[in-house]
C-alpha cells in the first residue's frame, strides 16, 4: 500500500496549504491516520493523527493551526495548514497506522519569510 501526499507547495508566512493523502489502494475507515513531518537536520515528528471514529491529536506546535480530517467514503485524509511560518517548512508524510504503519514519499512544504 502507497500513501499518496499532494498539495504541497511554496507559500509565505502567513499563508495557508491544504495537504491530501490517499491510498494507492484499500480502504482507510478502519485505521488511524496521521501526518508526519521532517524538516532539514530534524527529526520525524507527528503533526497530526485522527481515529478511525474521528478522534484528533495535534502537536502542540500546531494546535490552533493546523486540521486534520477525513472522508473515509472517499479514502482521504486532509490537513488544512493555517498561519504558516518559515518553521513548518518540511517534507510532510501521510501515514496509515496499523500492525504495520504505511507511508507515504511525502510532500515538500516550504514557508518563505
Amino acid at each position: 500500500v502507497q500513501l499518496q501526499a499532494s498539495g504541497g507547495g511554496l507559500v509565505q508566512a502567513g499563508g495557508s496549504l491544504r495537504l491530501s493523502c490517499r491510498p494507492s489502494r484499500g480502504l482507510i475507515s478502519s485505521y488511524r491516520m496521521a501526518w508526519y513531518r521532517q524538516a532539514p537536520g530534524e527529526q520525524r515528528e507527528e503533526v497530526a493523527s485522527i481515529s478511525s471514529g474521528g478522534d484528533t491529536n495535534y502537536a502542540d506546535s500546531v494546535k490552533c493551526r493546523f486540521t486534520i480530517s477525513r472522508d473515509n467514503a472517499k479514502s482521504m485524509v486532509y490537513l488544512q495548514m493555517n498561519s504558516l511560518s518559515p518553521e513548518d517548512t518540511a517534507v510532510y508524510f501521510c501515514v496509515r497506522r496499523g500492525a504495520r504503519d504505511y507511508w507515504g514519499k511525502g510532500t515538500q512544504v516550504t514557508v518563505s519569510s
